[in-house]
């Protein structure tokens, strides 16, 4: 396993020191798998402040699609062949199909009927009921053998700086025959590194990380987590890996809850750095790739500029798919892994 790592130096005169010298160092990193590249730099103290969450939460109540007053009667439902009752419904979760589809195959997953929850308020029963729920919708699907259900992902996309149109905690749920870019990209990946090598590429990369140690936070049932080498967000991305897991139809009902509760533990700690947004991404294998395994990425999201709306993706990650850091993962690392000592099962 190669953590590769390529030092930059900046000398410049400062402004604020009557223009002495001053180096500034900084860091290009490469994916271990797909030899993605990140930038470790821009180094700030990851400390925001949030902003009146309850404020926003009241003035986008009363137009909120999500609502349990409004859920059932303006949301589209499936069609008869698909599901003869038109939308999934467990307690006061609801699966629908998104009107904006992403695939041919896309729903969305109403996580309950709390128009707002905060993120320290996400519990990790209410995560894995609702990903419980993307997964009957999975299921249904392979049993009616539908054509697009090959791989099967969920998104999160938690408040604005996220994404998020609509502060009601919703997932978005997709399959399809054709798998996004950097899924594609590992899903090759994977397999070329097998064929080379003769083992599995994710099987290393934990074993890899554990042994080094400085990125591994912690092991919750088969679940293991970790800070990314070389993460693509500016606040770093926590990573989970479920053992001997290809795909996603492969999780059981004990695996969400693991996810459920590690991802409740990295949100305390974005928490307690003024964070209050995030992306979640399943990445799955299709029931073909052997060399696969099931994992997510956690990635905080955050405003560069609050007062201005800036959002925290530039022109380097945009357009040049760079990924920008602003601390080590490493130091990220130290930070979280006391939320996942002692860890080891669903609590």
């Amino acid at each position: 396993m190669k953590f590769t790592i390529i030092p930059k130096e900046t000398v410049l005169l400062n402004p604020l020191q009557e223009m002495q010298r001053r180096t500034v160092t900084s860091e290009i990193r490469f994916d271990p798998l797909t030899g993605r590249s990140s930038r470790i730099c821009h180094f700030m103290k990851l400390q925001w402040q949030k902003p009146d969450l309850a404020d926003l939460a009241e003035k986008t109540a009363p137009f909120c699609p999500f609502c349990p007053d409004r859920v059932m009667e303006i949301t589209p439902c499936f069609p008869p062949e698909i599901l003869p009752e038109g939308r999934l419904v467990d307690a006061d979760r609801v699966l629908f199909p998104n009107l904006a589809p992403y695939e041919a195959l896309s729903a969305v997953a109403v996580m309950g009927a709390a128009h707002h929850i905060p993120m320290t308020a996400l519990t990790p029963g209410t995560i894995a009921a609702t990903l419980e729920l993307c997964l009957t919708f999975f299921r249904l699907l392979e049993r009616i053998h539908h054509p697009e259900s090959v791989y099967h992902l969920v998104n999160w996309n938690y408040m604005p700086p996220s994404g998020s149109s609509i502060v009601h905690p919703h997932l978005q749920v997709f399959a399809g025959n054709t798998a996004p870019q950097l899924l594609r990209e590992e899903i090759a990946a994977a397999r070329a590194y097998r064929q080379t090598r003769g083992t599995v590429y994710w099987d290393d990369l934990v074993a890899a990380e554990r042994a080094e140690g400085s990125r591994y936070l912690g092991k919750i049932g088969r679940t293991e987590w970790f800070c990314a080498f070389a993460p693509m967000g500016v606040a770093g991305d926590v990573v989970a890996v479920v053992e001997g897991v290809g795909r996603t139809l492969e999780l059981t009902g004990r695996d969400l809850a693991d996810l459920a509760l590690g991802l409740t533990h990295a949100m305390a700690v974005y928490d307690e750095m003024g964070i209050f947004s995030f992306n979640m991404n399943f990445f799955s294998g299709a029931a073909e790739d052997e060399d696969f395994r099931f994992h997510l990425v956690f990635s905080p999201r955050t405003y560069f500029n609050q007062a201005i709306g800036t959002p925290d993706v530039g022109a380097l990650q945009h357009l040049y798919r760079e990924g920008i850091c602003m601390t080590f993962p490493e130091a990220l690392a130290r930070q979280l892994r006391p939320r996942f000592t002692g860890i080891s099962a669903t609590a």
